[in-house]
């Protein structure tokens, strides 16, 4: 293996590759809670062709690579396994292009999201792409999950923002598709391939991404409900009443509410914590005038027909930030239920929720007596987040905590990934939400984008 690295030395240069003892501990582990690895070497490549270099050295010595961005995945995607070549893109950072005539913007697959997302507000428009890790998470590895965030009820996944990539593959080839057109039905759009896919089938390292106008004011409010199904009937009555301007519509059950307001440090209630579920609601516009009457108006019907049984209206920008840290409490978990809690990203037909909800806490409840199980999520687009801890239990019992939630998921006809994707964590429960048929064609794509299996080995499809 040795033969391997002094290959790549000479290919790339030393200081790219740092091998053995030499390898950052950022390197190791991801956020999956997986145990860090010993990757025989890390590479830190700083340009496309070091990438297309580097992978052909690799594909001639059959050595497995596992693609790095920001390393906040929670699945163990990015995780190099002992004796793997972890390839971080953490040097190939910058915005090269913003294009205000196509409304778009090409980056390097390493930049964080969040400088992705200034640069478009510096040009007055909106990367409509949020999720809590915004400061950390690479675009490139936003891409290769497909992630979702806050706002895909009205922008959608990331799928929906990405006009073109550019990506290399598993022998060194270098596909360069950085297509800036909305409108290209030239044959196959051979980008989505590779959005989703976890580097898998090849590694992202330029997009050109569709930008949005950016809002120029926005209004939220926090509502309390009596039930689930005042909760359909209030998006439902959001859908129609906002329409377009509709931004997010996340909802959090009375366990995680009452949780995060008593147990998070600068997280306070706006309303009771005697409801059974609660909406966060926002809307983007344009027009502050008309768009904050509209919004008013709005939620004045939904809390006269009696959908709503209380609310509070941000007032002022801090106010809807503030309704936003209940929301993203979530992050702080590691802190009130240690770093070994398990968390859950599945999806459901919106309706089913609430019974799944109410099914899933019982069944839990009745295997592990006093079990911490919180509910919330981004309920307009599907997607149902679960955080479970037995307080005191060490190890916690992750394998009866997994098997309730993924064989519930199953009954229910949903999906045990909504945005976070397979990795080595989900491998085992695909089978409940894929078809033998599905999975076949997926390894067939492998196999031939693939051949060697060199790429992410073992994560997604594969056997290791």
């Amino acid at each position: 293996m040795n033969e391997v690295i002094e290959a790549l030395r000479t290919a790339l240069g030393p200081e790219i590759v740092l091998a053995g003892d030499a390898v950052p501990a950022r390197n190791r582990a991801d956020w999956s809670g997986l145990p860090p690895t010993r990757p025989r070497a890390v590479l830190r490549p700083r340009t496309t062709e070091q990438v297309s270099a580097a992978l052909k050295v690799c594909h001639a010595h059959r050595q497995p690579v596992v693609p790095q961005g920001g390393l906040t995945g929670l699945c163990g995607g990015a995780r190099a396994g002992d004796g793997e070549i972890a390839l971080s893109l953490e040097r190939m950072v910058g915005i090269e292009e913003v294009d205000p005539a196509t409304a778009t913007l090409t980056v390097l697959a390493g930049t964080p999201l969040e400088r992705v997302q200034r640069a478009a507000e510096a040009a007055g428009f909106l990367c409509p792409l949020d999720l809590g890790a915004r400061g950390s998470c690479a675009i490139g590895g936003n891409i290769a999950t497909n992630a979702g965030g806050n706002r895909v009820i009205r922008y959608g996944m990331t799928r929906e923002m990405v006009l073109g990539l550019e990506v290399v593959l598993a022998d060194g080839t270098v596909l360069p598709s950085l297509n800036k057109l909305i409108k290209n039905n030239a044959a196959y759009d051979l980008k989505h391939l590779f959005i989703g896919s976890e580097g898998t089938l090849g590694i992202v390292t330029r997009a050109v991404l569709r930008l949005h106008p950016k809002p120029s004011c926005v209004q939220a409010a926090l509502c309390g409900l009596t039930s689930f199904e005042a909760l359909v009937e209030l998006l439902q009555g959001a859908r129609a009443g906002l329409g377009p301007t509709l931004s997010a519509f996340e909802v959090m059950w009375n366990d995680y509410y009452r949780f995060v307001t008593t147990r998070t440090a600068g997280v306070r209630a706006p309303i009771g914590a005697d409801h059974r579920v609660y909406a966060l609601v926002e809307a983007q516009g344009t027009d502050e005038a008309a768009d904050q009457a509209r919004f008013e108006a709005w939620l004045e019907r939904m809390l006269e027909r009696g959908v709503i049984a209380d609310a509070a209206l941000a007032q002022s920008l801090a106010e809807v930030q503030r309704f936003w840290s209940l929301r993203d409490a979530a992050g702080e978990f590691v802190q009130t239920l240690g770093h070994d809690h398990v968390s859950f990203d599945i999806g459901l037909p919106t309706g089913s929720m609430g019974a799944y909800v109410e099914a899933c806490r019982a069944r839990l409840e009745a295997a592990l007596p006093g079990i911490i199980a919180l509910f919330y999520g981004h309920i307009g687009d599907g997607n149902l987040h679960i955080v479970a801890a037995v307080p005191g239990a060490a190890p916690q019992p992750k394998g009866i905590i997994d098997r309730t939630v993924y064989e519930l998921v199953r009954e229910w006809g949903g999906t045990v990934s909504a945005e976070h994707g397979i990795g080595t964590r989900k491998k085992r429960w695909l089978p409940y939400c894929r078809t033998e048929a599905e999975i076949a064609l997926m390894r067939t794509l492998k196999g031939a984008l693939d051949p060697l299996g060199i790429l992410n080995p073992g994560k997604v499809i594969g056997t290791a």
